[in-house]
């Protein structure tokens, strides 16, 4: 069971960035996949979480509404997060991470590390001019 983040880089302030979330070793459309990242010195922070495609409850974190969005690709096992309009804040290493158990991404744990038992190696994203 393995899961492989790619995609980040060095973008400037309002630019776009897709990472991926490759899943081996299992189907990934049977579990939630959250997003979460982190900086130095900062507690990790979850980003969005995506439900299995019969569940279809998707959530993000209140500073990337509207800006980020994720999907599934059950073809390639791959979950996409796509972030548009990017600020410097949003700098920091992201990880991808399966839940523990469940299809479903909660509407009062999804933003909880504890709930995700398997985690990706992360992806450096910086946003700067």
């Amino acid at each position: 069971v393995q899961l492989v983040e790619s995609g980040g880089g060095l973008v400037q302030p309002g630019g776009s960035l897709r990472l991926s979330c490759a899943a081996s070793g299992f189907t990934s459309d049977d579990y939630a996949i959250g997003w979460f990242r982190q900086v130095p010195g900062k507690e990790r922070e979850a980003v969005s979480c995506i439900s299995s495609s019969s569940v279809g409850v998707n959530w993000y974190v209140g500073s990337v509404r509207g800006r980020f969005s994720v999907r599934r690709d059950n073809y390639k096992n791959t979950v996409y997060l796509q972030m548009n309009s990017l600020k410097p804040e949003d700098t920091g290493i992201y990880y991808c991470a399966r839940v523990i158990s469940g299809r479903e991404c909660e509407r009062n744990h999804w933003s909880s590390a504890d709930q995700y038992g398997t985690w990706g190696q992360g992806t450096q994203v910086t946003v700067s001019s």
